[in-house]
C-alpha cells in the first residue's frame, strides 16, 4: 500500500484500502499492518457455501474463495501465521470438511477463536486450528449430519449418512481431547435440544470436554499465535545450524606424510671393488 493511500485512508478516516476491502468482500481474509508478526485473519461467518448456491439474503461463507486463499496463505513466504475467526450456524457437509482439511494440514501456526457460535459443521473448522480458543459467551452445537431435500429411504441412504458422520467424529477427535464415545454420545442426546437431538456446549463447558483448547478473548488468541509462530522459528533455526560435535566430526584430519625412505647410496669405493672384478 502506498503512502498516498495510507494519507487518504487517514484523512478519510477509512481503517482501511480499497484493496483491502475488497479482498475482505471476496474472501473474508484481512492483512494486518504494522504487527508484531505478519499474520492474515480468516473470518468464517454465516452459513458454509457448498456446491449450491444460498439465497442472496443469507450471510455466507463460499468455498471456492477460501480454499484459494488458503493455499496462497501457505505459499505465500511473509505469511508467519493464521488467525481464524468463526461464528457460523455450519452448512454444507463436505465444504466445511474440506475447508478443515486444509487448515489442519498447514506448516504454518494457526489458532481459532469461536465467537457466537461455532455450531454443526463448524465444530471440524474450529478444532482444525493448531490451538482453538472459545470466548465464555459462545456456543457450540454437536448434533448428527442432516440433509435437506429429497432423500431416498433405502438402506444405502443410512450407510452414506453414518459413513458421513464417522468422517466428521474421526476429524474431531483426532484434532482435539475429545474421545470418540464422548463425541458420538453428546451428539445423540434426546433432552438438550427441542426440534432435534444433539448437546449445546457454551465456552467452559466446551473447554472441560476437551473439544476446545483454551478459553480466552481475541488478544488472547493473538499472543498465542505470536508465541507458536517464535517458537517455529526458533526451532526452525535450531535446524539449520549444525551440532558442534557434528561439525567436529566432518573436519577432515591432516593425516601426516610418511618420507619416503630412499635406497642408501653407494660409496666411490664399492662401485671400484666392482669394476675391478
Amino acid at each position: 500500500m502506498s503512502n498516498n493511500e495510507n494519507e487518504n485512508n487517514e484523512q478519510n478516516g477509512a481503517p482501511f484500502s480499497e484493496e483491502q476491502n475488497q479482498q475482505l468482500i471476496d474472501t473474508g481474509i484481512i492483512a494486518s499492518n504494522n504487527s508484531l508478526h505478519n499474520i492474515r485473519c480468516l473470518t468464517i461467518i454465516g452459513q458454509i457455501e457448498g456446491h449450491y448456491i444460498l439465497p442472496p439474503q443469507n450471510k455466507t461463507t463460499k468455498y471456492e474463495h477460501i480454499i484459494p486463499a488458503l493455499v496462497a496463505i501457505e505459499e505465500d513466504t511473509s505469511v508467519e501465521g493464521l488467525l481464524i475467526v468463526l461464528n457460523t450456524v455450519g452448512g454444507d457437509v463436505e465444504a466445511g470438511l474440506a475447508i478443515a482439511e486444509l487448515i489442519a494440514g498447514m506448516s504454518k501456526p494457526t489458532v481459532s477463536i469461536v465467537l457466537g457460535g461455532g455450531h454443526s459443521i463448524g465444530v471440524p473448522l474450529a478444532v482444525s486450528a493448531r490451538e482453538s480458543f472459545i470466548v465464555p459467551s459462545a456456543t457450540m452445537t454437536i448434533h448428527p449430519v442432516r440433509m435437506n431435500g429429497m432423500m431416498l429411504g433405502v438402506p444405502q441412504t443410512m450407510n452414506y449418512f453414518e459413513k458421513m458422520q464417522d468422517r466428521i467424529t474421526t476429524f474431531v477427535t483426532s484434532n482435539s481431547k475429545m474421545k470418540p464415545e464422548r463425541f458420538k454420545e453428546l451428539m445423540m442426546e434426546r433432552d438438550e435440544l427441542v426440534l432435534d437431538i444433539g448437546t449445546v456446549l457454551d465456552g467452559k463447558t466446551a473447554v472441560k470436554e476437551g473439544l476446545i483448547d483454551r478459553l480466552g478473548s481475541l488478544s488472547a488468541a493473538v499472543n498465542r499465535l505470536y508465541k507458536l509462530i517464535e517458537k517455529q522459528r526458533s526451532d526452525e533455526n535450531k535446524k539449520a545450524k549444525p551440532s558442534r560435535k557434528a561439525s567436529e566430526d566432518t573436519t577432515v584430519k591432516a593425516v601426516p606424510v610418511k618420507a619416503k625412505r630412499g635406497r642408501p647410496k653407494k660409496s666411490s669405493e664399492n662401485r671400484e671393488k666392482r669394476r675391478e672384478m
